[in-house]
């Protein structure tokens, strides 16, 4: 199957082959899943293209492939303009195509958004946004940025797997929430916790910004890949 995913802003046209016969779980095992265009990846090493400045719409839906199946988000750019720009632009950058959901905690949260290629991973690791103001409560399904502390946003998001309404206070805020598929968010494989990287105030993810998933895929091999996520 063929998928063709647009970079509007720049009317450029990534295309992906999806890669058949894709097992359950398993970073490294089962089919290989493409790279990023060429000419995404371009846009991605170069984080003062006019790509990163162009606002998202109002309100879109994101589809998310992974390992264990697809996931749609309905995100609403009232909630947290400034976050919804940054994910929308990653999105139809192909940031996420081909990385891990590093940080599965069963009973709260499953997180993703440290690129696969650790030479992108590094050019976003510290562009950071402003922050938005919570404007709606992280309770279960809904998606928000990770953070270490005021304007700290940059890559990396999680969808709560429980009412997390407790982090209101501490200002994640979130962007929308998962409209169709929350039983593929809870397959995704929890059995490391918050050892194949944790958060990003627990200063374990060193190696994944370094070496990429091939770091993952060969030390946390159950992990579940993000395979592609687009707007739709």
């Amino acid at each position: 199957m063929m998928a063709v995913a647009r970079l509007t802003t720049l009317g450029l046209a990534a295309v992906v082959m999806m890669a058949p016969g894709m097992g359950c779980h398993g970073g490294g095992a089962g089919g290989a899943v493409p790279p990023t265009s060429a000419a995404g990846r371009a846009v991605l090493l170069q984080p003062t293209d006019r790509h990163w400045s162009q606002p998202a719409p109002e309100r879109f839906r994101v589809a998310v492939e992974t390992t264990t199946g697809t996931f749609v988000l309905a995100i609403d750019r009232a909630l947290a303009p400034r976050g919804v720009d940054r994910f929308h632009q990653l999105v139809t950058a192909g940031y996420f195509d081909d990385s891990r959901f590093f940080r599965v905690v069963p009973g709260f949260i499953a997180q993703f958004g440290i690129a696969g290629d650790p030479a992108i991973a590094q050019v976003w690791k510290d562009r950071a946004i402003a922050d938005d103001s919570v404007r709606t409560s992280n309770v279960r399904g809904t998606i928000a940025f990770a953070m270490t502390g005021p304007n700290t946003r940059t890559t990396q998001l999680f969808v709560s797997l429980v009412d997390n309404s407790r982090l209101d206070a501490q200002g994640f805020s979130p962007l929308g929430s998962v409209v169709d598929g929350m039983d593929v968010v809870d397959r995704l494989y929890g059995g490391y916790g918050e050892n194949a990287g944790g958060g990003m105030r627990a200063g374990k993810q060193a190696r994944m910004m370094t070496e990429g998933k091939a770091h993952l895929d060969r030390d946390y091999p159950n992990l579940d890949r993000l395979v592609r996520a687009y707007v739709r």
